[in-house]
């Protein structure tokens, strides 16, 4: 084995073993809970995140049956001003999938970290206006371009739902 492949065989081991370090958990340092957590897309990757409250009382018994787990009806989400909103994108038709309407997993905008972020989404359901054209769509902006090409609409559906992140690129709770 030449000296560049053992240097690299050693940096593996060694990142691995910081790795598994930094993965223990201190005893007794807190409570913790599991919740149900949906798959979607930010900006291109996989993130996963959860529900917890919604504005309508219908969205809300769908998503509580939908995960198993209670989404608590609150009407004043509904007046939370829009600039304090964030964007979750729910597709109505298109390629079957695990999103909530039985289509493509949702996609959000604005993931923690960057300028925009919060936990308090607007649903904007998003249709495909020739539906043999979908195609799996992961961020923002491949919706807002697939919406100036005439191949989507978009619309606001006046419900607001709070889904914080649980894990995305670069960070988890």
């Amino acid at each position: 084995m030449n000296n560049k492949i053992k240097m690299v065989a050693f940096t593996i081991l060694i990142l691995s073993i910081v790795m598994v370090a930094c993965n223990v958990q201190p005893q007794g340092t807190g409570s913790f809970a599991q919740v149900p957590a949906g798959l979607a897309y930010a900006e291109g990757k996989e993130i996963y995140f959860t529900h917890t409250e919604a504005s309508d009382p219908g969205i809300a018994e769908k998503l509580t049956n939908m995960m198993k787990s209670p989404v608590i009806y609150v009407p004043s989400l509904a007046d939370v001003p829009e600039t304090s909103l964030a964007n979750v994108y729910v597709f109505e038709n298109g390629l079957t999938g695990k999103g909530p309407l039985g289509f493509q997993p949702d996609v959000f905008n604005y993931p923690p970290g960057t300028e925009g972020y919060s936990p308090l989404r607007q649903i904007i359901l998003t249709k495909w206006m020739d539906e043999a054209s979908a195609v799996e769509l992961k961020s923002e902006s491949d919706i807002l371009q697939a919406e100036s090409d005439g191949k989507l609409t978009l619309t606001k559906s006046g419900v607001v739902v709070n889904m914080p992140f649980i894990l995305w690129d670069g960070g988890k709770r």
